[in-house]
């Protein structure tokens, strides 16, 4: 079976790269002839654990190829994939422009049965807007070729995006015929060997759960990051809390872990676009609506920690970031809670040192040089006044207290992440900020 990918971002290289992976051939399209060419030298524009090996395998042994043309890619292709972007408009709602151009020029290339699915995540209601989209294009050109869409939202977590598409949990699908059935089933047969289901589904449930799915997520995090706020207040220690509450099979332990809110390319995004569909039908989502809210606190926890601390006069203070992607295991700074620290602190005068393992390059990308970058975790408190643990990355685990101690101007650590142990902190010699800690507001 051939199949088409189009957009080769983070979504649809991953997907294109893990079916060659299983022996089926990959076309995939960009309208970016500048990573087209880069792809087509085995070079991903993101980072992805394990992405760059299996791309570069699969170029070799002719399973994946790459072009701008989609009539080009779509030769001979049952399936089409449709992973462009879908960014937030003004109104926080999903942007389906490039969805529909997509759906639009399948319907102008397409010369026998395809299969559209859409893998962007999109609201409710889109796959009918693609149907018609392509309809209208074979009305135009006069001819009656038959088609199906479907919905197959990814489930993927970045920094671990090619283990999860390799070995899903599950794998969801919506689909309107038996033949689409048959198709995907077909496809995706190879990554069910693991015993995990392709849980086929309407399209409209399909393009829900994924919406569903993500709010679920990001309300557990500004749960949590609410109850340690409150823990701060009343004297409590959020860890214990967590355990606490996650030893509970009804609620487990995942995503309990307090910090300085979530971002990336998908939560952010998806709750805000849940909650403006819902506005569209007249319907409030007011625990979503709450979620955003204390998510956009929490990015500034640490800075207002650090202006208390102080008791306002940083003006002139130097401080040292270790970690800047919005989560460890990737280079993604799309929403992420560094961004607004970064700006909190440029705009109340102090000057910023920062080194993150992978991450550097697109935050330059993002805000230029208004920050210092450093080589490693060591040169950059030299000569700060305070560090600021951002992102949890290994490299960060197990620091050299007593060389951390004497490069720095003041011993105060505000742990955005709470990974480090807030007594063994403290027996070095340090001022602990954490969140949700006891002693640490």
């Amino acid at each position: 079976m051939k199949i088409t990918i189009v957009g080769s971002g983070y979504v649809g290289l991953v997907t294109g790269t893990c079916f060659a992976e299983m022996g089926t051939e990959v076309c995939c399209v960009d309208v970016d002839e500048a990573k087209i060419a880069s792809l087509k030298k085995g070079v991903p524009p993101i980072y992805e654990q394990g992405l760059e090996d299996m791309l570069q395998n699969n170029l070799a042994k002719g399973r994946i190829s790459f072009t701008t043309s989609l009539a080009e890619g779509m030769k001979g292709s049952e399936v089409v994939f449709s992973a462009v972007g879908t960014p937030p408009d003004e109104d926080g709602s999903a942007d389906l422009h490039y969805v529909l151009e997509v759906a639009r020029e399948v319907g102008r290339n397409m010369d026998s049965y395809v299969l559209m699915v859409t893998k962007s995540t999109v609201p409710v209601g889109t796959a009918g807007k693609v149907r018609a989209a392509i309809s209208e294009e074979l009305r135009k050109r006069g001819v009656d070729i038959p088609f199906d869409v479907a919905s197959n939202p990814e489930f993927l977590k970045e920094g671990s995006a090619v283990k999860d598409f390799m070995y899903p949990e599950r794998i969801v699908v919506g689909v309107s015929s038996q033949r689409a059935k048959e198709i995907m089933a077909r496809l995706y047969k190879p990554f069910t060997l693991n015993g995990h289901p392709v849980l086929f589904m309407d399209i409209p449930s399909a393009e829900m759960t994924k919406y569903a799915a993500n709010s679920m997520l990001a309300t557990r995090i500004s749960f949590m990051n609410d109850i340690a706020n409150l823990c701060e207040l009343v004297g409590a220690d959020v860890n214990s809390v967590r355990m606490g509450i996650g030893s509970d099979s009804r609620i487990g332990s995942k995503f309990l872990y307090p910090g300085i809110g979530y971002g990336g390319s998908c939560f952010p995004k998806d709750v805000k676009a849940l909650v403006k569909t819902a506005e569209k039908k007249g319907y409030q989502m007011r625990v979503l609506q709450a979620v955003e809210a204390v998510n956009a606190s929490q990015k500034s926890l640490m800075f207002r920690k650090f202006l208390k601390r102080f008791g306002g006069k940083v003006d002139g203070m130097t401080v040292a970031f270790w970690g800047l992607a919005f989560k460890p295991g990737t280079d993604d700074m799309r929403e992420a809670p560094s961004l607004v620290m970064i700006e909190e602190l440029l705009k109340a005068g102090c000057k910023v040192k920062a080194h993150d393992p992978i991450s550097m390059t697109e935050c330059r990308r993002r805000i230029g040089d208004s920050i210092t970058y450093c080589d490693n975790m060591y040169e950059t408190i030299q000569g700060a006044d305070v560090l600021f643990l951002v992102t949890e990355w290994t490299e960060f685990r197990i620091p050299d207290w007593a060389r951390v101690k004497a490069s720095l101007r003041y011993p105060v650590l505000f742990d955005g992440r709470n990974l480090y142990d807030a007594e063994e902190v403290r027996k070095a010699g340090f001022e602990y900020h954490g969140v949700g800690i006891t002693g640490t507001n």
